[in-house]
């Protein structure tokens, strides 16, 4: 036997017990006559005592132990006379009478701590070291029960778990395809699954009523700290539903999750559309744990001689709370720099200041009159000591723009408090999306998402106008401004199914070729029907608080989509490829 505790459950009442104890070295404090070594594995830390008066030569080789050493060692629980107050197992030690080292372990390139002095390309490199760092062995712990609790509440509910290829075909629509070659049909290629999408419909044709799984996806994308070229998601189907039945269902798992596994009861979620979303908050995943709303000055700001204002098509603004005496003519430069930089793309920024004495301080005083900025400062709810913060410009662009400045202002007034979580779903999202490089409508969710009931008959109409008001029976769920979920009611009549291929520039053939399994199949009595998908690494990040979601999958690429620890991808053996009826080709 090489325990019989583990590191992280022996607590006072346990004092006077022989226990034996395996695990990491994670720290070795020689004090002379005494030896302390803090002892780890995954449950904790238990600190080990030597005593050289009472074996001089076990204290010795205690001594010699290094960092991340495996060793094992039996003695008694005793009652420290230092306790530590920040580790569970703080009121006890081990005085140890019997050791054994059961590896040794060269010195790690990084410590291993929350803390770290490794960068993440170290990390990766080194991942099965940065796993026993406590941070992130503890969010693959939360993940892993956050998966456990998914699959409990789902079974309760009637959910069947079942598994869907991940050597399927390759579609035009979304991301890029991951392709593998396929040995035995030279020439043709499967592709890894952006999602388990026109399976998960074809089980309700099928007549499962109600699928989830949580499932690996692929898209070969631009990667980004939220974004991998493999992810995790909650993937559903329901037969037989309405939008409002899918919310509800799915508004509870998340409440059972946040409640399970955080303790967190999440009141009621609100509902917002789209178009709303966008007009006050610039974004159609906005972030309502503080509020700082769009207030638009057109009809205020216009006909005054400036001329950016009187140019735009749109002047939009927010309020930043007590924000006046804060920013300095050098800290307003630094702003506007900040949202000059190509990743916002603003122009400028106009500020006004809400002085004490009632008067303002404004970059555009000279075109407007304190009695203008005085009715500007109202239509804002402005206070004393309040600053508005102004952009303007072409409507789309300039709410995009002033979203992130929004965002930004946030994080800078400590607005995002941790543990506060504000859940909503957004819905009502356009169903097209008109790109004028291309000349054609794209999906906004995808080609399988019906519009909304009322606008069914729309949806057959020829006129642009038309098309491009129909609103699609989709829902995002958004949680503190990221996106954790969307889904949509499914079109399961195969005319207007093909009538949305059409609208999305597919020939008949095309169509066929790609989705003919799936049109084919509705003739057979396919049930109305809907679903969800939550990104489930970034519903583990969200939940613990962080922006990145590498440190909640095991072993994640690095931003460039390789895997530092095995290095992949690779070059293959050309005899492989030979195999595969592939070759290289000099570039």
């Amino acid at each position: 036997m090489y325990r019989t505790h583990n590191c992280g459950e022996l607590r006072i009442a346990d004092v006077g017990k022989e226990v034996k104890l395996s695990g990491w070295v994670q720290s070795n404090r020689d004090f002379g006559g005494m030896t302390f070594i803090d002892l780890r594995d995954r449950y904790g830390i238990t600190q080990l005592v030597f005593n050289s008066e009472e074996d001089a030569a076990l204290c010795e080789r205690a001594r010699k132990l290094g960092r991340e050493f495996v060793i094992s060692a039996t003695g008694v629980v005793r009652e420290r006379s230092s306790k530590n107050p920040n580790r569970a197992t703080g009121d006890i030690e081990i005085e140890v009478k019997e050791l054994a080292v059961l590896n040794a372990s060269k010195v790690p390139p990084f410590t291993i701590e929350d803390e770290t002095d490794g960068g993440d390309d170290l990390r990766m490199k080194y991942r099965y070291l940065d796993i026993r760092r406590p941070i992130v062995r503890e969010n693959l712990v939360f993940r892993s029960k956050l998966a456990i609790e998914t699959r409990k509440y789902l079974a309760d509910e009637g959910f069947v778990e079942i598994e869907t290829p991940n050597l399927i075909k390759s579609t035009p629509e979304g991301a890029r395809d991951f392709v593998v070659p396929s040995r035995m049909n030279p020439g043709q290629f499967y592709a890894l699954p952006q999602s388990p999408q026109t399976f998960k419909q074809i089980l309700m044709v099928a007549g499962m009523d109600k699928y989830f799984q949580i499932v690996k996806c692929f898209r070969d994308e631009d990667l980004r700290a939220d974004r991998q070229p493999e992810f995790t998601q909650i993937d559903c189907e329901m037969s037989f539903v309405t939008r409002e039945e899918v919310l509800q269902t799915f508004e509870g798992l998340t409440k059972h999750l946040f409640r399970e596994a955080l303790g967190v009861e999440l009141p009621d979620f609100p509902r917002m559309n789209y178009d709303e979303a966008i007009t006050k908050y610039g974004s159609d995943k906005p972030d309502l744990r503080f509020g700082m709303e769009f207030v638009e000055l057109n009809d205020l700001a216009k006909g005054k001689g400036f001329g950016v204002f009187d140019n735009a098509e749109l002047i939009v603004g927010i309020c930043a709370k007590g924000q006046a005496e804060e920013y300095s003519n050098k800290a307003i430069k630094e702003l506007t720099e900040w949202v000059q930089r190509p990743q916002i793309g603003a122009k400028g920024l106009v500020y006004v200041k809400v002085n004490a004495d009632g008067t303002f301080k404004s970059s555009v005083g000279k075109f407007y009159s304190d009695d203008d900025l005085k009715q500007w400062a109202e239509a804002f709810g402005a206070e004393a000591g309040d600053m508005l913060l102004i952009l303007s410009g072409e409507a789309e662009k300039t709410r995009k723009q002033l979203g992130e400045l929004r965002l930004e202002m946030g994080r800078r007034m400590g607005l995002m408090k941790p543990g506060d979580y504000k859940p909503l779903w957004v819905v009502d999202f356009p169903l097209l999306e008109w790109d004028e490089e291309a000349g054609r409508f794209f999906a906004m969710h995808h080609p399988f998402t019906s519009p909304k009931p009322e606008d069914e008959e729309k949806m057959l109409s020829d006129d642009f106008e038309t098309l491009k008001s129909l609103r699609a029976n989709a829902y995002d769920l958004v949680i503190n401004g990221a996106e954790i979920g969307g889904g949509s009611i499914r079109i399961h009549d195969r005319k207007l199914q093909e009538k949305n291929f059409k609208l999305l520039g597919f020939t008949e053939e095309e169509a066929e070729k790609q989705f003919g399994f799936l049109m084919g199949a509705f003739e057979y009595g396919a049930p109305p029907h809907g679903g969800i998908a939550f990104g489930f690494d970034r519903l583990c990040a969200v939940m613990k608080g962080q922006t990145s979601i590498r440190d909640f999958i095991a072993f994640p690429k690095n931003n460039m989509g390789r895997d530092v620890m095995i290095d992949a991808p690779s070059e293959i053996d050309p005899a492989q490829l030979e195999e595969l009826g592939l070759k290289l080709v000099d570039k």
